[in-house]
C-alpha cells in the first residue's frame, strides 16, 4: 500500500513517526560531517526540502533527540556505526527567518528579536541551572523583543556559549532561509538598515564565536560578501554550480520514477519530466522540483504547484523594472529560446536597477533558470552560461506574471489584442490609451521616473505580453535594437488564415516632428525605407496579407495609424 502523501509537512520527526511519502536524504548528514566545514551556506531554490532537512539535521545530533534512533533506523546515515554513535550528542540551536516579510525596518528587526527571545525561552532552564554568573542570568534576562542592538547582535553568541558550558561540547547552529528578510528589505526599500543589523548578528555567531562547533545557513541566494559576510572569511558557500551536496536537495530523477510507479503512476513519467524536470546542481542533472512532485503525486493532476506568484515578489520586479535589454532577452525566453550570459553566483542587490548580471544570477539562483552549457573566456577569465527556462512549470509561471503586469488594464489590454488581430484601428488607439494610462507607472521603477522612460519600460513589457498572448497564433519576434528611437515586432501567422503584421514604436520628440501625427508617419516611413517586410515575403507571404502599424509615445498619451496590403 502506497505511503500518505502529506502536503507541507516539514518536521522530520512528523513524517517518520506516520510514516509520510519521504525520501532518504540522511547521506546529506555524512557528507556535511566529513566535509569538516566550519559555516556552510547552501544556496537552493525555495521549497527544495531546505527546510525538511534542517530539521533532519537538527533532531540527529540534538541531545533533545537523544535515543530516538527510531527516526533514522532503515535510512542510510543508520548503516554505518561511527554515525549511530553521534545521534543526539551535541547542543544544537535552530532558528528560521522564513517568515519574516515585514514591510519596513522596525517591525523586521522586532520580529527578528522575537524568534531570538523564543530561542532563549527554549532554554530557561539555564537560568536555574548554576553555570551562569550574575552579569550572564542579567543578558540572558535581557533578551526581548525590544533589546538593543548589542544585546541582539550578541544573542546567538551567548547562547553558543551556555549550551557548550552545560553540556560539555561546542554548538551547532542552524539557520533556515536567512536571505528571506533580505529580498523582503530590497522590495520594501529598507536595505541598508538591516544589513547593518544582520552583519553584526551573523559576525558574532559564526564568525567570532569559540563556542561554536559547526553551523549551517540555507537560503535561496548568495548576497555580497560585501554586504552581510565581509567578516566571514570561515563561509563555505555551495552554489547552484558547486558539485557537493547535489542530489542533497530535490529528487533525483529515479527517485522521481520510482514513487510514480509506488503510485499507480508509471504510465505518466514523460509528461512529469517535461513538467517538472530540468534543474541542475553542479554536474547533476535531472534534478526535480519535490515540492511539485509531491502535490503531483497527490493530486494526479499536472499544473503549477511550485511556481506560486505569491512567492515571487523580487522575481517579478526585477524582470518588469528591468532594462529593455532584460526585456528583449526574456521574450527569447519566453520564445524557448538560450542565452548566453555572464553570471555572478554573488548576488548584489543594489545592482538589479543597474545591469543585468545581478537579474540573470537572481534567476538561476532561483530556479528559474537552467544552464544548458557553459564555456570559459580566456580573454576575460570568465565563465559563459548558455541559460533557459528551467521547465513547462517555469515557462507557465512567467506567462501567467506576465500578463499579471496588465491587471489593471487587463480589459483594454484583452480588447486591444481583439481589436489588433481584427485590425479595428479606432479601437486599437482607445483600448492602448486605456491600458498605457493604467500601466505605464507601474513598468517604471519609481526611483527615476521620466516621461521619456516610462514608456520605455512600457512598450518592452507590452511587446513580452504579446508573445504570451499570442504565441499559439503567431511568432513573434523583435529586433534587439532598443532605446528611445525605435522597437519594430514582426508578428509571423502560424496559420494562413491570419494577417502577417510589423509593429514600430516611436517616442515623440519635438525637435524632429510637429504632432504625434507626424510620429506615427515616421515610424511607417521607416519600415518601407528598411524594407522590414522583406523577411516575411521571403516566406512566401504575400504583401497583401501584410499590415504595418506605427505607434508614437508622448508622455502617457499613445496614437496607433496603419497601413494594409503594403
Amino acid at each position: 500500500m502506497a505511503r500518505t502523501v502529506a502536503i507541507g509537512q516539514q518536521d522530520f520527526e512528523t513524517i517518520r513517526n506516520n510514516n509520510y511519502f519521504y525520501i532518504d536524504k540522511t547521506d546529506f548528514i555524512r557528507e556535511w560531517w566529513e566535509n569538516g566545514d566550519s559555516v556552510t551556506l547552501i544556496m537552493r531554490p525555495r521549497r527544495f526540502g531546505k527546510t525538511l532537512n534542517m530539521s533532519m539535521v537538527e533532531q540527529f545530533f540534538s541531545v533533545k533527540y537523544a535515543n530516538r534512533e527510531d527516526l533514522f533506523e532503515g535510512l542510510s546515515i543508520w548503516e554505518k556505526e561511527k554515525y549511530r554513535d553521534l545521534q543526539g550528542t551535541y547542543p544544537v540551536i535552530s532558528l528560521s527567518f522564513a517568515n519574516v516579510k515585514e514591510k519596513d525596518y522596525p517591525t523586521t528587526r522586532r520580529k527578528i528579536c522575537q524568534i531570538l527571545t523564543d530561542l532563549y525561552a527554549q532554554y530557561d532552564f539555564l537560568l536555574s541551572s548554576g553555570f551562569l554568573n550574575e552579569k550572564e542570568r542579567a543578558f540572558f534576562k535581557s533578551v526581548s523583543a525590544d533589546m538593543g542592538d548589542v544585546e541582539a547582535s550578541f544573542s546567538l553568541h551567548h547562547l553558543a556559549n551556555y549550551l557548550s558550558r552545560y553540556y560539555g561540547k561546542k554548538t551547532i547552529i542552524l539557520l533556515d532561509e536567512y536571505d528571506t528578510p533580505m529580498q523582503e528589505a530590497y522590495v520594501e526599500g529598507y536595505w541598508e538598515e538591516l544589513v547593518s543589523f544582520t552583519r553584526s548578528l551573523f559576525n558574532a555567531a559564526f564568525k567570532t564565536n569559540p563556542y561554536l562547533e559547526r553551523a549551517i545557513m540555507t537560503g535561496i541566494t548568495r548576497v555580497s560578501k560585501e554586504s552581510i559576510f565581509s567578516d566571514l572569511n570561515n563561509l563555505t558557500v555551495i552554489t547552484t554550480t558547486t558539485d557537493m551536496y547535489t542530489d542533497s536537495f530535490g529528487f533525483r530523477e529515479e527517485e522521481v520514477f520510482a514513487a510514480l510507479e509506488e503510485y499507480g503512476l508509471a504510465d505518466k513519467k514523460m509528461e512529469v519530466k517535461e513538467w517538472y524536470d530540468g534543474f541542475i546542481f553542479g554536474t547533476v542533472r535531472d534534478i526535480y522540483n519535490p515540492w511539485s512532485i509531491i502535490n503531483y503525486l497527490r493530486e494526479k493532476r499536472l499544473t503549477t504547484y511550485w511556481a506560486n506568484t505569491s512567492s515571487n515578489r523580487l522575481i517579478g520586479m526585477v524582470i518588469r523594472e528591468g532594462s529593455p535589454d532584460v526585456k528583449a532577452d526574456f521574450e527569447e525566453l519566453m520564445r524557448g529560446g538560450v542565452l548566453e550570459k555572464r553570471i555572478d553566483e554573488q548576488i548584489v542587490f543594489q545592482q538589479f536597477s543597474e545591469g543585468e548580471d545581478a537579474v540573470w544570477s537572481l534567476l538561476l539562483a532561483g530556479g528559474y533558470l537552467r544552464v544548458e552549457s557553459c564555456t570559459f573566456d580566456e580573454w576575460t577569465g570568465e565563465m559563459i552560461y548558455q541559460v533557459t527556462l528551467t521547465n513547462m512549470e517555469v515557462r507557465i509561471m512567467f506567462r501567467n506574471m506576465i500578463r499579471g503586469w496588465f491587471t489593471k488594464g487587463q480589459t483594454a489590454y484583452n480588447s486591444f489584442v481583439k481589436a489588433l488581430l481584427k485590425n479595428d484601428l479606432q479601437s486599437m488607439n482607445v483600448y492602448m490609451n486605456r491600458v498605457a494610462l493604467t500601466t505605464f507607472s507601474y513598468f517604471d521603477s519609481g526611483k527615476k521616473p521620466s516621461e521619456y522612460a516610462e514608456p520605455e519600460r512600457f512598450y518592452h513589457g507590452f511587446v513580452l505580453g504579446l508573445v504570451v498572448e499570442l504565441s499559439g497564433r503567431y511568432v513573434i519576434t523583435s529586433n534587439r535594437e532598443s532605446g528611445f528611437g525605435r522597437y519594430d515586432v514582426m508578428m509571423e501567422p502560424l496559420s494562413s488564415d491570419d494577417d502577417a503584421m510589423i509593429l514600430e514604436f516611436k517616442v515623440y520628440d519635438p525637435e524632429e516632428e510637429r504632432t504625434l501625427e507626424d510620429t506615427v508617419q515616421s515610424a511607417l516611413l521607416q519600415i518601407e525605407r528598411e524594407e522590414y517586410a522583406s523577411v516575411l515575403t521571403a516566406k512566401g507571404i504575400s504583401k497583401t496579407r501584410i499590415r504595418t502599424y506605427g505607434f508614437a509615445f508622448k508622455g502617457k498619451t499613445v496614437l496607433i495609424g496603419g497601413k494594409q496590403n503594403i
